[in-house]
């Protein structure tokens, strides 16, 4: 039987796989394995583009008359709420069963349900031979709105991979700052200030630093904004997230590379690199070790792929 907190599930399509399991390390220092995780860290659903639930765990048992005895005695009182099953791999329950035992719990807390819009939404699930009851937190996603951006480009990254990269560079640890060096029309930042996270913006171009600005203030977030060659920012972060130029418009030399990611390593010892193409020796120029990697293929084009490059300070 497994102790735990949490059990996260996760949503995500086969190209994102990678960057599902590498985010995971990284905010629960292990792996999802199909989809499923549990865990004692706790972590928002709405803050990641793969964690869907949370069940917070409040009893557990491998009988299951032992656990609605156990609900029984939580003395659960509260109008407005919702018990849901959570259906996983091995769970041989048939539908019939699963309403009864709903119904179960539902006698077992007092007050009136509300299945439309409950207040409070109860879990219920059956995980290789242990049944788990608990409150089950959804992503609510509202950060869906950030497609509608006003300033947006077509080489942005995606919402999914800038909310990822927030969680690597992080570490669902909001007190860390962060910076992202070449922040362009913000796609990053959004997703940072979304999540509470404590970050800052830097970018060469004026116009693009004015067009992030206004996604920010579209949004009612407020973030600092550098319009600035990163070799000018002085003050020290925890970590910096740092995408590439590689397209037409603001395409970069080797040198250029270099160039960025040597300044944004006098002011932090963790870099989160996204390239298109292999950096590795850049980066190690630059005096960092590659601690992490994940590639990104873009749903229909196998052939062009994000690579996102977790690194830390040598020595």
């Amino acid at each position: 039987m497994q102790k735990t907190n949490y059990i996260y599930t996760f949503s995500y399509e086969n190209t994102e796989s990678d960057l599902c399991k590498l985010e995971s390390r990284c905010i629960f220092n292990k792996e999802e394995k199909n989809r499923l995780l549990f865990s004692d860290i706790k972590a928002e659903p709405s803050y990641s583009a793969f964690i869907k639930k949370r069940l917070d765990i409040i009893s557990f048992s491998e009988d299951y008359t032992t656990l609605l005895n156990e609900i029984k005695k939580e003395s659960i009182c509260i109008e407005g709420f919702k018990v849901e099953y959570l259906v996983f791999d091995g769970d041989t329950t048939e539908y019939a069963e699963r309403l009864k035992k709903l119904k179960d719990i539902g006698w077992s807390i007092e007050g009136l349900p509300d299945y439309y819009t409950p207040i409070k939404t109860y879990g219920l699930c059956y995980i290789e031979g242990v049944w788990y009851f608990g409150v089950l937190i959804k992503d609510n996603f509202t950060w869906h709105k950030h497609k509608q951006k006003p300033c947006s480009y077509s080489n942005s990254i995606s919402i999914s991979i800038a909310k990822a990269l927030v969680n690597i560079a992080a570490k669902a640890n909001k007190e860390k700052k962060l910076l992202d060096a070449c922040c362009g029309v913000g796609t990053i930042l959004l997703e940072a200030c979304f999540a509470g996270n404590n970050i800052e913006g830097c970018d060469i171009n004026e116009k693009i630093c004015m067009d992030a600005r206004e996604n920010l203030s579209h949004f009612n977030y407020t973030a600092t904004i550098y319009h600035c060659d990163i070799k000018d920012i002085s003050k020290r972060f925890d970590a910096a997230i740092i995408d590439l130029p590689y397209n037409l418009f603001s395409s970069a030399t080797d040198n250029d590379i270099l160039h960025i990611i040597k300044s944004t390593g006098e002011i932090t010892d963790r870099l989160v690199i996204v390239s298109t193409t292999d950096i590795t020796r850049l980066i190690n120029s630059a005096g960092f070790r590659i601690s992490d990697y994940c590639s990104v293929s873009k749903s229909g084009k196998r052939k062009f792929a994000r690579k996102i490059w977790v690194c830390e300070k040598k020595g």
